[in-house]
């Protein structure tokens, strides 16, 4: 392949294809190529991904498309940070914030820098992450992150959304765009000579032939793993958590929406609360060695004061953690669950998706589209994925919790990266930890701010018992006085809704 493909054909659908068929009919409309989607009724999407990084605020502002558009289509809500109750037992450290840095911190985020540098020595300073940035203080406020006039620096911020009927905002978009949306079911994919894919065989269209094939099947890997013989690469060892029940609350009247996710740790992994327009999504995170989906249920329900008489509706999933190793194969990409699978802590995977799509995009037009870029395309995404791996399994390296086995175990689990080992013993032994990033984060998308953050929020310092936190909360960000220069978040939801 050394010229602009004809057609391009995105097998399945989810949010991961029409993320896709948008992205490339966006690129290439001049082109003429032709973008296909193919997807079947009958197989349901997982749709349970309800959060995302700022990221997802590019790719909208790439395609042009308006948040007062899709938002109100989707439900969606602001989302200032993720906030990480009960996984610190240290005091003071009991929940911090990852919050969203942007310009307008960067006045106050190298005083958090020096004063977590400081406790790391062991000497007292107010080391807590929520003292220092605006995200941070709008959601305590139930602000949202829009200023009132438009002001120089912008903050950034993620989205929470209904994942099936994003999907549809897209997919509608994608086919007022040019599109073709074909509903049916593959049967068989077909290789030629060479072992590129050449077409795929349906129920109802019968053989549909493509240049490039795009892998949306789900965990199936129905093209990248099934047709191309590419292996999952396990990652249980590293990330244990394998499971999860998802259960859906309504939204009070008259209750205050928020402008987080939560990621709050319970007995053998984590629970998530995301606030939609309309309801809260709920979910347990946990490792089935440990708990059973049965008791799983039970546990959340409790969690939310659900009866476990009750009968809400709830949906159970299951997952092997990993990767594969060529997601650019032949003539095919994969993209979204077919590529593979962390889990859902820090909301990473939409991110993984984005960059994976884009960066393809930017390798085939750099090579006139040939698979000139495609070790190194390989290479990029494997070091995204691992680095985020690496990031997640911080979370469980440094909580502090004893009340079950499992805590102790994924604390105390020696399966790390040589770059997270790095890290944490860099940071522990009060190394320059400029330096001790430079030697570690290669690629990692998690930087500076993000580590100091999640080491700093949970309390990962020496001398623990020795040194109080119990200093005065600083007039960080007084000057901006929140309250009046940002819209509350309900405010902010109903104009972009069109009701305000």
């Amino acid at each position: 392949m050394n010229a602009a493909p004809n057609h391009i054909l995105i097998v399945g659908g989810g949010t991961a294809g029409w993320m896709a068929a948008n992205l490339f009919a966006h690129q290439w409309k001049s082109k003429g190529i032709k973008v296909s989607l193919i997807e079947s009724d009958v197989i349901g999407t997982v749709g349970v991904g309800e959060g995302s990084t700022p990221f997802l605020k590019d790719f909208f502002e790439k395609l042009e498309i308006p948040e007062s558009q899709w938002m109100k289509e989707a439900n969606a809500t602001y989302k200032c940070g993720i906030s990480f109750p009960g996984w610190s037992t240290h005091i003071g450290f009991d929940s911090y914030i990852h919050p969203f840095y942007s310009m307008v911190d960067s006045s106050d985020v190298p005083i958090f820098f020096e004063q977590a540098d400081i406790r790391r020595r062991s000497q007292q300073a107010q080391a807590h992450p929520d003292h220092y940035f605006v995200t941070s203080k709008l959601i305590k406020n139930s602000l949202s992150p829009i200023l009132k006039q438009d002001k120089k620096n912008k903050l950034d911020y993620g989205y929470h959304f209904d994942a099936e009927l994003l999907g549809r905002f897209l997919a509608k978009n994608a086919v007022a765009t040019g599109v073709a949306h074909i509903k049916d079911k593959v049967t068989s994919i077909n290789l030629n000579p060479e072992g590129n894919i050449e077409s795929v065989t349906t129920v109802d269209s019968g053989v549909i032939n493509a240049d490039i094939f795009i892998d949306c099947s789900g965990f199936r890997g129905m093209l990248i793993q099934g047709a191309l013989g590419e292996k999952l690469i396990s990652y249980e060892s590293y990330l244990p958590n394998d499971s999860a029940v998802a259960i859906q609350t309504p939204l009070e009247d008259m209750q205050e929406i928020p402008s987080e996710t939560v990621s709050a740790a319970l007995k053998y992994g984590w629970a998530w609360k995301i606030p939609l327009m309309n309801r809260f999504g709920n979910g347990y995170v946990y490792s089935s060695k440990y708990i059973t989906p049965e008791q799983a249920e039970a546990e959340l329900k409790q969690h939310l004061g659900i009866s476990k008489d009750d009968k809400v509706k709830s949906l159970h999933l299951k997952w092997t953690p990993g990767r594969i190793s060529n997601h650019w194969k032949k003539n095919c990409l994969a993209l979204g669950l077919s590529q593979g699978f962390l889990e859902p802590l820090e909301a990473p995977m939409l991110n993984i998706i984005q960059q994976t799509c884009e960066s393809f995009i930017a390798c085939l037009e750099a090579s006139n589209f040939s698979e000139h870029y495609m070790p190194a395309f390989n290479t990029s995404i494997n070091q995204l994925i691992d680095g985020t791996r690496d990031y997640l399994q911080g979370h469980y390296k440094l909580n502090s919790r004893t009340d079950t086995q499992y805590w102790i175990d994924v604390r105390e689990n020696q399966i790390i990266s040589n770059e997270l080992s790095g890290i944490l013993k860099g940071w522990y032994d009060g190394r320059d930890f400029n330096q001790v990033l430079r030697e570690n984060l290669k690629a990692n998308p998690y930087q500076k701010t993000s580590w100091y953050c999640m080491l700093a929020g949970l309390g990962y310092f020496k001398s623990f018992d020795q040194i109080s936190d119990e200093l005065p909360e600083s007039d960080v960000k007084e000057n901006l006085k929140l309250e009046s220069q940002f819209y509350t978040h309900a405010e902010q939801l109903r104009r972009v809704s069109g009701q305000g």
